[in-house]
């Protein structure tokens, strides 16, 4: 098929239609509404079973894997819209505990996923990827986003087969996250272990079905320009447009003059970013964007990056490697749940479940998905998770572009062990950091 203009609008309408499909689904089947499936992984598994890599009904275009790199440009280009000003004093003061639990948790699966499969998997399965271990942490820590992001960049160096499965790492790690998580929870309440939630069947309905009642309905600032002049969520979407595209052009240039080293756009896009709060800082102009619906793009972005991803994984690709994907995914689970249910108790004081379970949530899916569960047991947010987290992800964000950027590149460059050994003195300086400031406590918490 000749790519056109009408066969992306083509695209962009099937996924639409899956995306109100999956929303009319968790609004109205209770099974998923217990589960806490969103709506953009149940279109997602609808685009996989009747598009092209399934039953072939639906007629998307041979282009559903090129999306989510696009749209993953345009993510990390409005992380820096996003984000406030640095308050190092706070860092330091106040969530210095959640820092060095977050920042370990990230870097510690980024490393230790690829430690495992460079010491369980590799020697044992011939042909396999020495970059096959940052799936892991591509899928569960960074969501979809960033195995759309691994996945090209391994796929530019001629390993095709990692977009399918970066995604399907992504996927399950997703499913995982909210689905054990729910058990978890359950488990906790019963026991008296969480500090708001004393029955799991207290929860309000909207949180099940996903639709919220007029009553309940928060609004945002929008209208930060006239529409007289040109409609606020065009403004927006031109600078987050303008961010992206600053980011691909940015990469095109880096392949000329690089032509050994391929810079995603990706990280491009979040330096674009930078330099565009830059300008909009020094000249006074921030305030004319507005965040709520910057946050907005983002995630209409994420949801459609998420379907797309989903709909393109190559099914016989994941079986062929069904064997050394499940025990991965054996091991990121069973790291994530070491985090959560040990670390949390001697990271926090108070709260432990509560922070515990928001970090399982992302550590396996997506911040998204941590906030689905830390809103199930702390509605009310008493217990300050994600303002907590929301100042530590300031100094963790670097750290992740990071690692995204340059942990295929070290590994493409048979550097896989040199990885593995600056996570581990990252680690190890973090570790004192919270021992010396006392963030981290060698009693366990009983409650």
């Amino acid at each position: 098929m000749d790519f056109s203009p009408w066969v992306l609008f083509t695209d962009i309408g099937l996924i639409s239609l899956l995306l109100l499909v999956g929303t009319i689904i968790r609004a109205k089947v209770k099974a998923i509404q217990q589960i806490f499936l969103p709506a953009s992984i149940i279109a997602g598994i609808l685009a996989l079973a009747f598009g092209p890599n399934g039953l072939g009904w639906l007629p998307f275009s041979d282009q559903m894997d090129t999306y989510p790199g696009i749209l993953i440009a345009v993510i990390f280009g409005t992380l820096p819209l996003l984000s406030p000003r640095i308050d190092w004093n706070a860092i330091k003061t106040r969530v210095g505990s959640m820092w060095s639990y977050s920042q370990l948790a990230m870097v510690l699966m980024w490393g230790g996923g690829l430690l495992f499969a460079m010491l369980f998997l590799n020697p044992f399965w011939d042909g396999l990827h020495d970059g096959f271990g940052l799936l892991l942490a591509a899928g569960f820590v960074g969501g979809h986003g960033t195995a759309a992001a691994i996945g090209d960049t391994f796929a530019q160096s001629g390993w095709e087969e990692a977009k399918s499965l970066a995604m399907t790492s992504a996927t399950v790690g997703i499913i995982s996250s909210i689905t054990i998580g729910i058990l978890f929870i359950k488990r906790g309440s019963s026991k008296g272990q969480t500090s708001f939630l004393a029955s799991f069947s207290e929860l309000p309905n909207e949180l099940r079905t996903g639709l919220i009642p007029p009553e309940s309905r928060v609004k945002s600032e929008t209208d930060t320009v006239s529409s007289i002049s040109i409609d606020p969520y065009v403004f927006h979407l031109s600078i987050v447009t303008i961010i992206a595209l600053g980011g691909y052009y940015l990469s095109e240039l880096g392949e000329k003059l690089l032509p050994n080293v391929a810079i995603p756009a990706f990280s491009l896009a979040f330096l674009v970013g930078l330099l565009i709060k830059k300008i909009l800082n020094s000249t006074n102009t921030d305030k004319y964007v507005s965040t709520a619906v910057v946050d907005r793009i983002s995630g209409s972005a994420t949801d459609i990056l998420v379907a797309f991803g989903i709909g393109s994984i190559s099914i016989s690709v994941v079986l062929d490697y069904a064997v050394p994907l499940l025990l991965l995914f054996i091991f990121g689970l069973f790291y994530a749940f070491v985090f959560f249910s040990i670390f949390s108790k001697r990271f926090f004081e108070e709260y432990w479940f509560e922070k515990g379970i928001f970090t399982w949530g992302w550590t396996t899916g997506t911040v998204a998905m941590g906030m689905a569960l830390l809103r199930i047991v702390d509605p009310d947010s008493k217990s300050r998770t994600l303002d907590d987290y929301g100042l530590a992800y300031i100094p963790i964000a670097p750290v992740e572009i990071l690692l995204v950027t340059f942990a295929p590149i070290l590994v493409l460059n048979s550097q896989g062990w040199i990885f593995v050994s600056i996570v581990a003195a990252f680690s190890l300086i973090i570790y004192f950091m919270a021992v010396r400031y006392k963030w981290l406590t060698r009693s366990n918490v009983t409650k």
